[in-house]
């Protein structure tokens, strides 16, 4: 019986060295809580801008162009911002979690799940990028969500499997908000904001509260 145990454990082992080989696991679900967290603040204050904006024209009866030129830099510098505050906290948490599972941060399976989030992240920046250009703003909210979700998706089979049930669901997000392009803000805030903390708790349930347990 004991070397029967012996076996099991000798094949649990290689099973955990090739994953590891082939798949970066040491992301962390605290960095899903932190950037949900900050896609609501930027969300919060997006609102406030953007109602501030809207009350003009009640009050003076029409729109400036200059107020307009105004708010989309605003917007464009607070979504830069909320950008690179979440990208701070991913790895800072995902540093942290590698470094207690003794797991080198870049190795070369997170070379390849950068690389094959990055192409539809680029593709999709672009790509709003050319619509504000043509001050089309009724679907930028669902390209974020929808190009944000065929990223981790394509990325998925480089990291555990959890993040590609997020990205589709920030693609059904996407694909319901181009129903209701006016309701974009409310759209984004649920789909970068709460779908990222329910997940981020989510992994953080699966697969390190263990070993916060046993820390303390």
């Amino acid at each position: 019986m004991s070397v029967q145990n012996t076996h099991l454990d000798a094949l649990q082992d290689i099973r955990k060295m090739m994953q590891r080989s082939s798949r970066f696991i040491s992301l962390s679900g605290l960095s899903g809580i932190a950037a949900g967290t900050w896609a609501l603040i930027g969300a919060y204050v997006a609102y406030d801008w953007m109602n501030e904006y809207y009350n003009e024209y009640q009050n003076h009866g029409s729109f400036t162009g200059s107020s307009f030129q105004q708010l989309k830099l605003n917007l464009f510098l607070l979504a830069s911002a909320v950008l690179t505050l979440a990208i701070i906290s991913a790895f800072y948490f995902t540093w942290r979690r590698a470094g207690k599972d003794n797991i080198p941060m870049w190795d070369h399976s997170m070379k390849l799940l950068t690389i094959n989030l990055l192409v539809p992240l680029i593709t999709g920046g672009l790509f709003i990028l050319s619509m504000l250009q043509q001050n089309d703003w009724h679907f930028i909210a669902p390209a974020c969500l929808i190009f944000y979700g065929l990223a981790l998706v394509n990325g998925s089979r480089y990291t555990v499997t959890d993040i590609r049930y997020l990205g589709y669901f920030e693609i059904v997000v996407g694909l319901i908000n181009t129903q209701f392009p006016r309701s974009g803000l409310y759209f984004w805030a649920f789909g970068f904001g709460i779908l990222h903390i329910i997940y981020g708790f989510v992994m953080w349930w699966k697969y390190e509260r263990d070993s916060v347990s046993k820390n303390d």
